[in-house]
């Protein structure tokens, strides 16, 4: 389901993202977008992202859990927006099993009206350094 509001999209990843949900993380992106995710795949199209994602909880994401931080939402007309959420991220789990500490991460969506919800177009999941 995509989100309600622009402002919301961020929110929508977040509780996706605990859920580890990733039928509710792709519907937050639209058929054809772009993601670039934490482990720097680059991921084209809904069923792609899905599974990048998949492959993450997995692995090095199986048990990481995400804690909000500062957001910032800028309109470029009517029916889209850019996103900015800065979120740490805990529980990463190193190739060894063992914990990798918290990483301070940026998600970043361009998203766009779709219908009644707000939906990515391209989105990056990185690092913050």
């Amino acid at each position: 389901m995509a989100a309600d509001t622009a402002e919301g999209f961020a929110r929508s990843f977040a509780l996706g993202w605990l859920a580890q949900d990733t039928a509710t993380l792709g519907q937050l992106f639209a058929e054809d977008a772009d993601f670039l995710s934490l482990t720097g795949d680059w991921a084209e199209g809904r069923a792609a992202i899905e599974r990048t994602l998949k492959a993450e909880f997995k692995g090095a994401f199986a048990r990481a859990r995400l804690v909000t931080g500062r957001a910032k939402l800028r309109m470029l007309g009517p029916g889209a927006a850019v996103v900015h959420q800065r979120f740490v991220l805990s529980g990463v789990l190193n190739a060894d099993g063992s914990d990798g500490g918290r990483i301070a991460t940026v998600l970043m969506a361009v998203v766009t009206r779709l219908g009644p919800g707000w939906v990515a177009v391209s989105a990056q999941f990185t690092a913050e350094s």
